[in-house]
């Protein structure tokens, strides 16, 4: 009888250890994978983040485009319009210049 309850509490040790060691190696096994999932979780927040880096950017990129486009047509009207103030006064200039210079001409002479 005694080698027989000596027998079982050895089979329950061995039993425990098995359970032991497989509750070792499950954890082991959930940690790596933890782990993976932690990594790809990181890869991903990165890549989400580079696009939404490069898509702000572009949008950064067309909004100077516009701005850009508008201050260049703001400028080809004001120049347009001093071109036109001007050449509506160019005649009463050349008039005026051709008279000083004919003042000019008579003080030497």
């Amino acid at each position: 009888m005694k080698t027989e309850v000596l027998r079982d509490i050895k089979k329950t040790e061995e039993d425990y250890q098995k359970t032991i060691t497989a509750a070792q190696e499950e954890k082991k096994y959930r940690h790596s994978q933890a782990e993976l999932e932690a990594d790809n979780l990181v890869i991903k927040a990165q890549s989400n983040a580079e696009q939404y880096k490069k898509m702000k950017l572009e949008e950064a990129r067309h909004q100077a485009a516009l701005k850009h486009a508008e201050i260049i047509k703001s400028g080809n009207q004001k120049a347009a319009a001093i071109r036109e103030k001007g050449s509506k006064n160019l005649p009463k200039a050349v008039q005026l210049l051709v008279l000083r210079f004919k003042e000019q001409l008579h003080v030497k002479a």
